[in-house]
């Protein structure tokens, strides 16, 4: 598992000469209907065992949580499942707000 910071994300979705991450947000339903970024797959953390094999084990994947924590843990999860090419979005959606998006609601 690699780590992403907000700003270093945001320039990888701007860049069209580079394939899209597979975005999974791992946070509970609620805090997915207050915020989300563009495109997100949601899978809850408590779901990622029983649902992960939605998940393409060569994708390029960004695991997003509200700050990191959960998302780390969920990343940590797929390494051990064989998936490959893991991020772990630092400081999550929290991060997102304050580096790339300062609109996205926050809680």
């Amino acid at each position: 598992m690699q780590h992403i910071s907000a700003s270093q994300l945001a320039d990888w979705l701007a860049d069209d000469s580079r394939r899209k991450p597979v975005l999974l947000d791992v946070r509970e339903a609620w805090e997915f209907a207050l915020c989300k970024l563009p495109g997100a797959l949601h899978i809850p953390l408590q779901t990622i065992p029983a649902r992960c094999n939605e998940l393409a084990p060569d994708d390029e994947i960004v695991v997003i949580c509200h700050h990191g924590q959960r998302s780390m843990h969920a990343a940590m999860f797929l390494e051990r499942q064989g998936y490959s090419t893991l991020f772990n979005l630092t400081g999550g959606v929290n991060a997102w707000a304050d580096q790339v998006d300062p609109n996205l609601p926050r809680y």
